[in-house]
């Protein structure tokens, strides 16, 4: 099957990028006072969560959020909070880690809730991919895997069409005939 599929980032694409953050996060975080967290936004973001940090040459700390705004392949526009994280951030560094950042209104509702209930020394955000012909606010990605130039419907490596495709190691551009046969699926 997957050589019928178009490939955005291909398994290596996605491992260079991860370990190209990797060094640079490290770098910049070496001297952090406090040890840094790096945040997961659920559940898009898990699995470049959890290879990005294997890269990571510090102690950190790990936890997760999640927010919600889409429906199938349409964003609402509308944030839902679905799970909040443990820590206290007071002045500690925060690595927001992200698969898509398009419209920059969930990473904008982010930000904002970390800044005004947890207080956070800066925030960085460190993003698979950025649609930024999309955005809606302005939000600066510090770190970015690949920019976007046209409106495709992405999954595979965590992103998903209601919750299918999660487990695809590379990402690619879901079809019409592909989210037909996953609303077949989803019937059964």
């Amino acid at each position: 099957m997957k050589e019928n599929r178009e490939i955005v980032l291909s398994e290596q694409e996605i491992q260079d990028i991860c370990n190209d953050f990797g060094k640079r996060l490290t770098e910049e975080l070496k001297n952090e006072e406090k040890t840094p967290l790096f945040l997961g936004v659920m559940k898009g973001a898990l699995n470049f969560m959890f290879d990005l940090i294997k890269r990571i040459d510090r102690p950190i700390y790990t936890d997760f959020i999640q927010i919600s705004s889409y429906a199938g392949v349409q964003s609402t526009g509308k944030i839902n909070l679905k799970k909040d994280f443990d820590m206290d951030i007071k002045d500690r560094t925060v690595v927001v880690v992200e698969d898509v950042v398009d419209t920059g209104i969930s990473m904008k509702y982010l930000i904002d809730h970390l800044n005004e209930n947890y207080q956070p020394k800066r925030i960085i955000i460190c993003a698979l991919f950025d649609k930024e012909y999309a955005r809606c606010e302005d939000i600066k990605i510090d770190y970015c895997g690949k920019v976007l130039k046209e409106n495709s419907f992405l999954v595979g490596y965590g992103l998903d069409y209601n919750e299918l495709e999660r487990n695809v190691p590379y990402v690619y551009i879901a079809k019409p005939e592909d989210i037909d046969r996953w609303n077949e699926e989803i019937q059964k």
